[in-house]
């Protein structure tokens, strides 16, 4: 039946996802036609593909009880020296993508798995380009924001070809959104 490579992330919402995607591409970075903007709650991870089943069940629980969380982005940062990576940070809700994150690899689940570096969620906006453009990503994007109500996440494949796509959304367990987050859903990017 052989392997498939997956992954499970937040998406980040119209039209900032589309914005951040464009931006990357701006950036130079050939990768970003392929991976809509995103927080990463499992980094890609070869699986069995008879194991998808067992997979989506133990997604669906971890779901299950999560609720639906405020996500705020703001301002950039960077994984350099150690590796070349911009990105946009995560202000507000990173204490719920971790216990996420950490749920979704749970020792008792099918997604086991060290990870190469401590979890920190963001938003990639330039990956493995040129020093030039990761300054100029990490500037352009220094005043960037957007908040939204976070409502669940979603499991991707990635294809032959590079793109990743989604394969299934897990809605958290609770439709009821924290007050804190009914004003969401706005986004701005400074003038260039």
């Amino acid at each position: 039946m052989g392997t498939v490579t997956i992954g499970v992330s937040i998406a980040v919402p119209e039209p900032h996802g589309s914005l951040l995607q464009e931006r990357r591409t701006g950036f130079g970075d050939a990768a970003a036609h392929g991976i809509p903007s995103h927080v990463t709650l499992l980094p890609p991870t070869e699986v069995e593909a008879g194991a998808l089943p067992a997979v989506e069940a133990h997604l669906v629980e971890v779901a299950a009880a999560g609720r639906p969380f405020p996500m705020r982005l703001s301002g950039t940062g960077t994984f350099r020296p150690l590796s070349p990576v911009v990105f946009v940070k995560v202000v507000e809700g990173a204490e719920v993508c971790a216990w996420l994150q950490h749920r979704v690899r749970d020792t008792s689940g099918p997604l086991m798995r060290e990870l190469q570096f401590p979890y920190h969620p963001h938003v990639t906006v330039a990956h493995g380009i040129d020093e030039a453009a990761l300054d100029r990503a990490f500037e352009e994007l220094a005043l960037y924001e957007a908040e939204w109500s976070c409502a669940g996440f979603s499991l991707h494949e990635q294809g032959p070809d590079g793109v990743w796509r989604k394969l299934r959304e897990y809605p958290f367990g609770s439709a009821i959104v924290p007050p804190q987050a009914a004003h969401a859903d706005r986004g701005t990017l400074p003038a260039r």
